[in-house]
């Protein structure tokens, strides 16, 4: 898997659950102390979370750091 298509993946995932967790990306953005800009980036495929990122959102959306890359499961 290439980098765009794993981020392009992960983006969705993201988005799907951060609507399952019913987080508007301003909320999701004050959360993780970063722009509303960010969010948007890392949802589209844009730009990749750092690791540091990766695990301020598995806190917030209360998921392992592994279940956010579970690209096949349905949001829990």
């Amino acid at each position: 898997m290439c980098n765009m298509e794993l981020r392009k993946k992960f983006g969705k995932r993201l988005n799907q659950l951060r609507k399952y967790r019913g987080l508007t990306q301003e909320q999701l953005a004050e959360s993780l102390e970063l722009s509303v800009e960010m969010v948007s980036f890392m949802e589209r495929g844009i730009h990749a979370p750092s690791f540091e990122t990766l695990s301020r959102l598995s806190a917030v959306l209360k998921l392992s750091v592994r279940d956010l890359f579970d690209f096949e499961a349905k949001p829990v």
